[in-house]
């Protein structure tokens, strides 16, 4: 009897064993599938990246260029470009560099050092861009000068200086703009705008800006 019942429980864990050996194999087997569709999901999901569209960026003065000639490392360099638009180099002196793209300095390199070099392949590109920038000043608790990106707006630019200080005067900010010498001021009321209305007041920045938060 004695004997009986041992191997009746011994049995009976066997089985109890095997069931939940299956269970855990079937539960493994299971997760391993969701982790699977789950690294897959955001792959699937994510949008593609698309490159913003715009027109060539031209070079502004204070720009820092790098200027490479192909195995010319004498000429090779990275150069600021003045406040009077130009840059510096060897050979060819001053070049006129502020209102074109870095294609066509490269253009325009290239033919002058054709003088000196048999076939010249230039390449410019920008290292710094300091000449498109905006500023906020007052009230925020970041002033500073901050870059212009394409199509940036006031509210943007805003964002970007961390939020106002409790004395900030939302509804009477402004936007002052110098054109040919002459100063503007364009009133901009946050409140408004963060609430979307009267849209047009969020304007499109231009180089030089300022955004003042009284």
């Amino acid at each position: 009897m004695t004997i009986r019942i041992a191997m009746v429980a011994v049995l009976t864990a066997y089985l109890i064993g095997a069931r939940t050996e299956a269970s855990s194999e079937r539960q493994t087997s299971q997760d391993k599938k969701e982790e699977t569709r789950g690294a897959k999901v955001p792959a699937a999901a994510a949008p593609a990246q698309v490159a913003p569209e715009g027109t060539a960026y031209k070079i502004g003065p204070q720009d820092v260029l790098i200027i490479d000639v192909w195995k010319e490392e004498g000429l090779t360099r990275t150069v600021p470009v003045r406040p009077d638009g130009k840059i510096t180099l060897p050979l060819l002196n001053d070049i006129q560099a502020v209102g074109l793209t870095p294609m066509e300095l490269a253009g325009v390199i290239s033919e002058q050092l054709k003088k000196f070099i048999t076939n010249p392949q230039v390449t410019v590109s920008v290292s710094e861009i300091n000449s498109r920038r905006v500023y906020v000043t007052g009230e925020v608790l970041k002033a500073g000068a901050y870059a212009l990106l394409p199509h940036m707006t006031v509210l943007q630019a805003l964002s970007s200086s961390g939020g106002f200080t409790q004395f900030a005067k939302v509804k009477s900010i402004y936007v002052l703009r110098t054109d040919h010498g002459k100063q503007t001021k364009v009133p901009f009321n946050y409140k408004e705008a963060v609430n979307g209305k009267n849209q047009e007041q969020n304007i499109e920045l231009l180089p030089g800006d300022v955004i003042v938060v009284p």
